[in-house]
């Protein structure tokens, strides 16, 4: 995919959907930063992908700009390049509207919203030297809610906005795009603590019409076809994996 010898930054990269992006990427060559919240997750990843001098772990809030300059400020330390930055990092909040704290409100847009507008901006002088690619990771709840999801909807839907907005401030240095997951089954992609496979039913794999729970390797292979060569010199048409 030409990306071999490239450097990656995954945010929320420790687990789940970040991790499995992660690792697809230094299958292909790259050399990766992940940038997680949690200290334990985020070692225990880098100790399982084996890859000593390709990969690196900060500790980072994405919600907080201080954090997101100390990862800006180690990754080029480390790499002293950015060719690609996956917005992941997210948090996920079920509750009542009547219940919803403004604390709460609060909480989800700054982690899953305003931590992609920081990433971007931090990261966006090194993605111009490299003419880099930006991929923002939204959700189906961004065109199609469910009850007492209106903090993580809204701010998944904030997420489009933001990509097409940066596709325009940024182009054609930077390229920028979103991807939006249905039901994703991390259940595999948990730290060692927390790792406990979940019992699909025929009934959840039939709600989707690949006819199946997608996987995080489906969107960690979506991820790297938008980083790489192949965007440019193929048309390829991609068709939703999975709904919610």
């Amino acid at each position: 995919m030409g990306l071999s010898g490239k450097v990656a930054v995954v945010t929320g990269g420790a687990q789940g959907i970040g991790k499995a992006v992660a690792k697809r990427l230094l299958s292909e060559g790259m050399r990766v930063v992940i940038t997680d919240s949690d200290e334990e997750a985020g070692q225990e990843a880098i100790e399982e992908f084996g890859c000593p001098g390709e990969t690196a772990f900060i500790l980072a809030d994405v919600s907080r700009e201080e954090d997101v300059k100390k990862a800006a400020r180690e990754t080029w330390k480390y790499f002293e390049r950015v060719h690609l930055l996956v917005n992941n990092a997210g948090v996920f909040l079920n509750r009542q509207v009547s219940e919803l704290s403004l604390d709460d409100w609060n909480r989800v847009i700054s982690v899953n919203l305003t931590g992609p507008f920081l990433c971007a901006k931090h990261f966006a002088a090194f993605l111009k030297e490299c003419r880099g690619t930006i991929v923002n990771v939204a959700s189906t709840r961004a065109f199609m809610s469910e009850a007492h999801t209106e903090a993580y909807s809204a701010s998944k839907g904030g997420i489009v906005a933001l990509s097409h907005a940066l596709a325009v401030s940024l182009g054609p240095d930077v390229r920028v795009n979103c991807i939006s997951p249905g039901w994703i089954d991390t259940s595999r992609w948990k730290k060692k603590g927390t790792r406990q496979e979940t019992k699909l039913t025929g009934a959840d794999h039939a709600q989707h019409p690949a006819g199946r729970v997608g996987r995080p390797e489906d969107i960690a292979s979506l991820v790297a076809y938008l980083a790489s060569d192949e965007r440019h010199s193929s048309r390829v048409r991609i068709s939703s994996l999975t709904e919610e």
